[in-house]
């Protein structure tokens, strides 16, 4: 049976409380880096913090479907689905730099209605679900409004992750205020919180984006993908939030016409 979204948010609080430690445990302690298949780094930590949320979805909602970057799952279920990314920004952590976040997502019929982007060291945490505003640190979040890309601060992971679409963000890049790389999912964040207009990413996977949609929206900002698309369960990866139409528009215009 699935209940209302705003009965699965104390759940997911609960999660982003129980990573916490986990992380603060962990973050700038020594400890290994290893490599994964695709050559992204993972940690100790990156594999308990997942452990540790599992536990909990076991507990309060068992018959969910649940995929994870380090414990894998499928997004073939018809009913609500979870979807954790335990350290988005790995590096960033193993480096001992605080733009990193820990992501709890709930996606229902493939759209997604509860995210959770939390910051275990600089306490930091927003949180969006159907029907309510994004909220930062529990007071209500909102996105700037900037509409000129010449204004705009534009942020991006790392330029590698773009392939061979790199010249299509460096067209963007040249004609924002300025470009900023490296928060990972933080920036998104304060995109919501009004500090960042415009962000441009490629090449990422489900748990990088599922629980930024819900903040990003909520908070009165337009995240898609490069076709306008909405971002789902089966979407390639890339995406552009922006903190209006205006300029969400004008940076579609130029991933997809090349000038």
């Amino acid at each position: 049976m699935i209940k209302p979204v705003s009965e699965y948010i104390q759940i997911a609080e609960r999660m982003a409380d129980a990573a916490r430690p986990i992380v603060r445990r962990y973050f700038r302690a020594p400890m290994s880096i290893a490599s994964k298949a695709d050559s992204s780094p993972v940690t100790r930590a990156d594999r308990e913090v997942e452990a540790a949320l599992r536990d909990i979805l076991r507990q309060t909602c068992p018959d969910h479907a649940v995929i994870g970057e380090e414990m894998g799952g499928a997004t073939d279920s018809n009913g609500p689905l979870w979807i954790l990314d335990p350290i988005d920004g790995t590096s960033a952590f193993a480096a001992g730099v605080t733009m990193f976040g820990v992501l709890i997502a709930l996606a229902i019929d493939g759209k997604f209605v509860l995210g959770i982007i939390d910051q275990p060291i600089n306490d930091e945490r927003w949180r969006a679900a159907a029907g309510s505003a994004t909220l930062f640190n529990g007071s209500p979040a909102r996105v700037s409004g900037c509409a000129r890309l010449g204004d705009a601060r534009l942020y991006t992971t790392a330029p590698e992750y773009f392939g061979d679409a790199i010249g299509a963000f460096n067209r963007v890049r040249d004609r924002a205020r300025f470009t900023r790389y490296g928060a990972e999912c933080y920036a998104v964040g304060l995109l919501a919180s009004g500090h960042v207009d415009l962000i441009v990413e490629a090449g990422l996977k489900l748990w990088d984006f599922a629980a930024l949609v819900p903040v990003v929206e909520n908070a009165g900002g337009i995240i898609t993908d490069w076709r306008g698309a909405a971002l789902t369960t089966a979407s390639d990866g890339k995406f552009v939030a922006a903190s209006s139409a205006a300029l969400h528009e004008a940076t579609l215009e130029l991933l997809t016409k090349p000038r």
